[in-house]
Formats: structure tokens, sequence, C-alpha cells
């Protein structure tokens, strides 16, 4: 991979299959991995640095610059979606980003966030500018919060119901509530009635439940069987969904850089040979080829994960 395809794609990568919102483009706003939680299931390992201090981590006119050459080039998406290697309303200009990306293009913006920080008046005006937010409510009480979500300091499930309660009586746009299941931990008939009053309070237009179908932080996270999922959808009713498959997906490529992009979209998340042929509309011969040539080179590794073998970029990819 040359310099020059790595600068080109610093901060943009896909676009991916989104079991949330289709063929998404992902911009990766903050250095992995700083948030304000280190939850166990999160498949990007680990919090290397738990935070809640807002801060300018990158040059937004560059991210702008690469959204731009990516929609020169023909790109297409469902969305343009901020989340990536960290929590991305930590980046204190994200909302700076949004009316960039509006002013280029008519995909709508998605956040993906963990909701955390939304008790903060400038954190709910910077995600009101976006068309869709999607935060995490994995939790009905403290305990099993800080059991799941392992929140920095200053962070509480309270601050978290109430300041995304708050941006709904702000906010205009859609609000999807994702709620991540994991078998014999929140899965109990009084949490998910905990989490089901809780939800109320914020009003989502959407909730949808998730679970483990890659690798996770801490082993030993099995993924939550269709039927308990669901069982709980019909619990907490309304406009509750099962979210299970990935749809498929095509996105053409020029074959010199399919090596580039298969390791950006490594790089952020854990991806099975299936997953890169959906996102980068590639064949499964070509994936495999991609996979077995980077695994040689030790820039990516393997983890099986039931019948399936994700791949993810080794630490020293670059």
């Amino acid at each position: 991979m040359s310099s020059k395809e790595s600068k080109h794609r610093r901060y943009i990568y896909g676009p991916v299959p989104s079991r949330r919102l289709g063929l998404s483009l992902g911009v990766d706003i903050v250095p992995m991995k700083i948030c304000t939680l280190d939850c166990v299931y999160c498949q990007l390992g680990r919090t290397t640095e738990k935070s809640v201090v807002r801060r300018d981590f990158v040059d937004i006119d560059a991210v702008l610059a690469e959204i731009r050459d990516w929609l020169k080039d023909g790109g297409r998406a469902d969305h343009i979606t901020l989340g990536g290697s960290g929590e991305p309303t930590l980046n204190v200009r994200i909302g700076d980003l949004v009316d960039g990306i509006h002013a280029l293009t008519d995909i709508p913006v998605a956040i993906l966030t963990n909701g955390t920080l939304f008790y903060r008046e400038d954190v709910r005006a910077d995600c009101a500018r976006a068309d869709v937010v999607v935060p995490s409510l994995d939790a009905g009480d403290p305990a099993m919060f800080e059991a799941v979500n392992r929140p920095a300091l200053d962070i509480s499930i309270e601050k978290l119901v109430s300041g995304l309660a708050t941006f709904r009586e702000e906010y205009a746009g859609q609000i999807w509530l994702e709620v991540f299941l994991i078998p014999g931990v929140n899965t109990d008939e009084e949490q998910i009635e905990k989490i089901r009053k809780l939800s109320e309070r914020m009003r989502p237009d959407k909730i949808q439940l998730n679970t483990a179908v890659r690798p996770t932080a801490e082993k030993g996270i099995e993924a939550a069987a269709r039927e308990t999922l669901a069982a709980i959808a019909r619990q907490i009713g309304g406009g509750c969904e099962v979210i299970v498959d990935v749809p498929a997906a095509t996105c053409d490529r020029r074959r010199e850089r399919v090596t580039a992009d298969v390791l950006s979209m490594l790089k952020r998340r854990p991806c099975s040979v299936e997953d890169l042929c959906r996102g980068l509309g590639i064949t499964p011969d070509e994936a495999r080829r991609q996979v077995t040539d980077l695994a040689d080179r030790r820039l990516v590794d393997a983890e099986s994960r039931g019948e399936k073998i994700y791949y993810r970029a080794h630490s020293k990819a670059s």
C-alpha cells in the first residue's frame, strides 16, 4: 500500500454493511480507542484511554477533503456515519463536520454514540445537526451499567438517560436506540423491564436489539439466541426490532485499492470473508486471497467465533 493510498484513506473507510444503516461510509474522528466507556462486548477491544474531555482530535478540513474525493470518485452509500475507533462526541468539532458533510452531499449523516455525553448542552447542540443519532442503552440500573459498560468516573446511567431525554425534546431527527444483549447478564425479564422503562423516558423512534456476532473485548461473551431476542423484542414492544443479519451490498472498487480498503476495514472492526465481500463488492476468492496475503505479512490476525473466522488488523499494521 503506497503512502498516497494510506493518506487518502486516513479518516474514512468502507462503505461497510451495517445492520442498522445499510451501506455506510465510516468516518473515524477519534483515535483508537479513546472512549467514555470500556464495554465488555466492544468489538474494538479494551479502551486504552477512558476520558470525558472533548478535544480537537483531527483536521476536519482533511476529513472533508477525503469525503469530497470519495464523492468525486462516484462514492455511494445509504449513510455517512461518524463513529469508528472511539466515542465520536469526544471530538469537539463533530458539529462542524456534520455541517461540512451536508454542504457536500445529500447523503444522510448518522452518529453512532454511546450517548453518555448528552447531559452536556454543547454535545446535544452538535449532534442535533445530524440526520440520525444512534445511542446505546445496555443496562437498566447502575449496577448493570457498571458491570457491562464500565464507565469513566464522571459518567452515570442517570446522566445518560436524562441527557438523551433532554435531547429528544430538542431534536427533530431520528433517534434509534441500540440495546446490546449478553445472555445471562442483561437478558432476564427484570432487567429488560428496567431497560424498557428507561427507554420510555428517551422516546426513541426505534429500539434495536443487538448481540455479539464478532469477537469482543472480554472472552466468553456469546450471542443471544434469535428466540431470546424475539422474546425480548415482544417484552419491550412498540418500535423494538431485532437486528441480526447483515444485508448484502455491492460497491465498485478499482482493483489497485482492494488491499488498502480491506486493511482499512479490518483496522476498524473484525470482519469475516463474507463481511469483506458485502462491504467492498469483491468475490469470496478475492477476499480470501487478501486476508491470506495480509496474514502471511503479519498484518492481520484470525480469530474463530463459532463456525466463522474473523480477521482483525494487527497492531503493527499502519
